[in-house]
């Protein structure tokens, strides 16, 4: 449906009203009731208000982060760059899809080498799974994750766990080790920085619990009710495969479950949590699921997307710039006018 164009001015505002009160009446919709609303003690917040927040071991001029998606395909390259861009414009942090095209030869090299773009001062970190960290290990072949940290000039590395989506996909890897102890193998063997993160099924207490026991730099949360890579790929196999399978893809654990465990599990462990930072993403899909989540975690946190920074990333350099300066105005209002209950 073609979008309606208003006029501005007054006497067109009023006009504005007559047509779209209707429209604009919440009776039957309910109420966000996260949130308390408080009109009296606040102007509108400034265009500068000040949103910075150092993570990572970098200060971020937001606390949005752009969650892994896309690697090695032709739309790849001019996501990647127009996605660093904006990282650049804004101050945000980048984790760049699977970089396990690299691995071989470096024929992909240009979609993901967005250094230059995004410049030093803010983080970027490439991408692996854990199955190909597995075989790396196993394989000893350390240097190859060594060699593609320092090829794409990466502050560190973030690794996917997904050991549904591997068993549903048509051409999938088969991990041979417990996630954690691959993790714990590859902490004993690098320096840099390493996030984990999940797929779109997010993690239940115990896989909580055992990450933040690791001295890794931050998890992801990847929660249920974003984009599910297990379903994805069940979607890709045939109907009796999609007959077996659904149901499991559907199991999972939401973003407000898991910042609820981890901040129960940081007042029950305190002194044995070593990972201290969470990037919450899955099912956010604006900044006051954004806002909401940070103000209810205990630990350091901002919070990533993932498909709706792809969708206006494929659209044009300036679509995606203006969602993300309506996010950011979002913010801006939301700790200006909202308490979270």
């Amino acid at each position: 449906m073609e979008e309606k164009k208003f006029k501005t001015g007054d006497k067109d505002r009023k006009q504005d009203h007559i047509e779209l009160a209707f429209d604009a009446d919440m009776g039957n919709l309910g109420t966000d009731t996260r949130f308390r609303y408080e009109p009296m003690l606040a102007a509108h917040p400034k265009p500068d208000l000040d949103l910075s927040i150092s993570f990572l071991g970098k200060k971020l001029g937001a606390p949005l982060w752009v969650s892994s998606m896309t690697g090695g395909t032709e739309m790849a390259l001019k996501i990647n760059q127009r996605l660093a861009t904006s990282c650049a414009k804004f101050g945000l942090g980048m984790g760049l899809g699977s970089c396990r095209p690299l691995l071989d030869n470096h024929n992909r090299l240009k979609d993901f080498d967005v250094r230059e773009i995004i410049g030093p001062e803010l983080p970027l970190y490439a991408n692996l799974g854990i199955a190909q960290v597995e075989k790396l290990l196993a394989d000893g072949r350390i240097d190859d994750i060594l060699k593609l940290i320092d090829t794409l000039r990466a502050d560190g590395l973030i690794v996917h766990v997904n050991p549904l989506q591997e068993w549903l996909q048509p051409e999938g890897d088969r991990i041979q080790n417990p996630p954690i102890e691959t993790i714990q193998h590859l902490l004993s063997k690098v320096v840099f920085p390493v996030i984990v993160k999940e797929v779109g099924q997010g993690m239940g207490w115990e896989s909580l619990s055992a990450l933040l026991s690791l001295p890794i730099e931050a998890i992801e949360l990847a929660a249920h009710g974003g984009t599910n890579f297990s379903k994805l790929e069940l979607l890709r196999s045939n109907s009796h495969h999609q007959e077996m399978y659904g149901s499991i893809a559907q199991i999972g654990h939401t973003v407000h479950q898991m910042v609820s465990w981890i901040n129960q599990l940081t007042n029950e462990d305190g002194p044995h949590i070593k990972c201290r930072q969470i990037i919450l993403s899955g099912g956010i899909k604006d900044f006051l699921d954004g806002y909401y989540c940070m103000e209810k975690m205990k630990l350091p946190s901002i919070y990533g997307q993932a498909s709706a920074f792809l969708k206006y990333a494929k659209e044009s350099q300036e679509a995606l710039d203006e969602f993300i300066s309506k996010q950011i105005a979002g913010l801006q209002l939301a700790h200006t006018y909202l308490k979270v209950k």
